[in-house]
């Protein structure tokens, strides 16, 4: 099977950090978001997957010069111009000839949903379209999708009022489609898939819908991108974050065997490969990128440190991230999410919450 991944988004509340990176090869627990992504899809036997591409297209084709990741064959959409989400779901299946059933993900959503039962139900019901529904206790920055008994949804509603919204079920951004479909997408211009395609469907009593509690995270805030790596760390995903670790080596402490670690390592800790925390240095539920230095009498706590990070003495990186490269000189202090973007430093002594570093760039 095929599937569509939607991967051109400029990721502007992700920024600082995707000014230099795309926001889906953010590594989550050291392996790019993408990955996590694919290696899903997999699972469930779609075995090609079409990347519609819009910002910064040559990372991803320098990131996979094979043309393969997770068992998975890629081949690449880059639009002319932004075309919204159904716009993109057009172009990408035209430009690789899908011509059967195929599947649709967004590629910074990270979820354990059942797809194969996903597909069972969609061709159960005959559908045009299915959609996967997750439960949110804010269902007013989603689409909300009401459906009858049968699952087939009764009106698509984008982002409503929380006061007005009939169910807390949302679009997950998971859809099973058939090529059909693609015939009611306009070209040339625009196209929401939430607000457009959708909703015409189920007006024609052709969208269907399949609710689960399988995990769901949209990674698309500093926030969730944090909890994205913090998930897969303290068991609330299961399985190893890495495929370089088996098992933890403490309190769900999680070591390469590479690491130089000399300081004190807390739960719901990763240490990446050649990082190096020095003596008197202190990390608790942090991830520590491959190649990152934590020098002496710093302290990292609930943070997330990109690779190639430097951090230097007495130094408190506390619920931060600090991009690939950047240094944090000695006696600084960065908390309240506060996200350095890449190759950044920060002079000594300097103290920053919730600040962004840049906060803008040249474009």
């Amino acid at each position: 099977m095929k599937a569509i991944v939607l991967v051109g988004g400029e990721g502007t509340r992700l920024r600082p950090l995707t000014y230099t990176t795309p926001k889906q090869l953010l590594p989550v627990v050291e392996l790019p978001m993408l990955e996590r992504v694919l290696a899903q899809l997999a699972l469930h036997g779609v075995d090609e997957a079409v990347l519609s591409l819009g910002y910064r297209p040559d990372a991803f084709l320098v990131r996979y010069p094979s043309g393969v990741a997770c068992g998975v064959k890629l081949s690449y959409a880059v639009e002319p111009e932004p075309l919204d989400t159904a716009g993109a779901v057009r172009f990408a299946a035209e430009a690789a000839g899908v011509g059967q059933t195929f599947v649709v993900v967004n590629g910074d959503v990270l979820s354990e949903v059942d797809i194969s039962a996903l597909v069972d139900f969609h061709r159960r019901c005959k559908a045009s379209a299915t959609i996967h529904l997750t439960p949110v206790d804010d269902p007013s920055r989603f689409g909300v999708v009401p459906t009858d008994d049968q699952g087939r949804v009764t009106s698509f509603i984008e982002k409503p009022p929380a006061e007005d919204a009939p169910t807390n079920l949302i679009n997950a951004g998971t859809y099973v489609v058939e090529p059909g479909v693609l015939e009611r997408i306009p070209r040339g211009r625009r196209v929401s898939i939430e607000r457009e395609t959708f909703p015409a469907l189920a007006a024609d009593g052709e969208l269907y819908a399949l609710a689960s509690d399988a995990y769901w995270l949209d990674t698309g805030t500093p926030e969730a991108y944090l909890r994205a790596n913090f998930d897969l760390l303290d068991g609330t995903r299961s399985g190893p974050p890495h495929p370089a670790v088996t098992a933890p080596v403490g309190d769900q402490v999680w070591l390469i065997d590479s690491a130089d670690v000399q300081g004190e390592v807390g739960p719901c800790s990763f240490v990446g490969e050649r990082a190096s925390l020095a003596a008197g240095s202190v990390v608790r539920g942090s991830i520590i990128g491959a190649g990152s230095v934590v020098e002496s009498s710093a302290v990292i706590e609930g943070s997330v440190l990109l690779p190639d990070a430097r951090v230097g003495p007495g130094a408190h990186v506390v619920g931060s991230i600090v991009g690939h490269r950047s240094v944090v000189e000695a006696e600084c202090r960065l908390e309240a999410l506060t996200v350095v973007g890449d190759d950044e430093t920060l002079p000594s002594g300097t103290h920053l919450a919730g600040a962004r570093v840049p906060a803008e760039v040249a474009r």
